[in-house]
Formats: C-alpha cells, sequence, structure tokens
C-alpha cells in the first residue's frame, strides 16, 4: 500500500503540474491536501499505520513528481524513483531524526539514484558514451 502510494504521489503530482499546466507547487499542495484531508476525515477507514503513513508518504513522493525532469515525459523514472523513496522510507532507522526536511532528502536521493539508473542502463545518453570512452581509454592495451 505504501509503495502503491508513492507511485501515486510522485505520477499525480507530474501529471497536474505539467499535463493540466498548474505548476509544480500547486499540484502537490493541492493532492497532498486532498490525501491529508481524506485520512483526517475517515481515520478508520484503514488500520493506524498506514493513516498515519499514507499521507506523509503521498507527500514525499509528491516532491519527487514536483522536481522530476519536465523535458520528457518519463513516467518509467518516475515509477523507479518512487519506488526507492517507499523502500527507504518503510526501511528507514533513526538515521533521519533531527534532521529537517527528511521526506525532501529522501526524495532527492530516489530521484537522483534513477536518474543515474536510467542514465546507466537505459538511456543513450552522452553521460553514458563518456563513462563507455574513458572505460576503453582506460583499459585499452600497451603495444
Amino acid at each position: 500500500m505504501i509503495i502503491i502510494t508513492s507511485i501515486l504521489g510522485a505520477t499525480l503530482t507530474f501529471y497536474v503540474s505539467e499535463s493540466l499546466k498548474q505548476g509544480a507547487v500547486k499540484a502537490s499542495a493541492l493532492l497532498a491536501l486532498i490525501v491529508g484531508l481524506f485520512f483526517y476525515i475517515f481515520p478508520e477507514l484503514l488500520n493506524a499505520y498506514l493513516t498515519k503513513n499514507i499521507p506523509v508518504v503521498f507527500i514525499g513522493a509528491s516532491f519527487i513528481g514536483m522536481a522530476a525532469p519536465k523535458n520528457h515525459n518519463n513516467y518509467r523514472l518516475l515509477i523507479i524513483a518512487s519506488i526507492l523513496f517507499s523502500i527507504v522510507y518503510i526501511n528507514k532507522s533513526s538515521f533521519f531524526n533531527g534532521y529537517g526536511g527528511a521526506l525532501g532528502t529522501l526524495a532527492f536521493i530516489a530521484l537522483i539514484s534513477a536518474l543515474v539508473l536510467n542514465y546507466a542502463f537505459v538511456s543513450t545518453s552522452p553521460f553514458l558514451k563518456k563513462i563507455l570512452s574513458i572505460r576503453k581509454n582506460v583499459f585499452k592495451s600497451k603495444k
């Protein structure tokens, strides 16, 4: 349920921001308000853990949708980043206690990790070509 919430938070925020032309901040705030109010009004709908954590995860994942690259509609990237975000959120320890902006930090870590994975394994980007050329130069045989 947390992973699904994370995916919905990032993709819906990106969709409302880009496709409906509402802007990143307005899209995130509007969707977070709707989810937060829903669980405030219906606290008995799910168990206490989910009622407490779904709005928090949705808000954190909406940060991913806000900061996602705007030049291409890459929903696969958003889904990967959302899954990474939810996995880190579920398994977080007290490491982030005392840090302001823990949700933003987790969203940043997840989005940057997804971007690196995308460029390293999926994309034929200049980044990947540079890494491959460096590898070729480092490991070329000396005659």
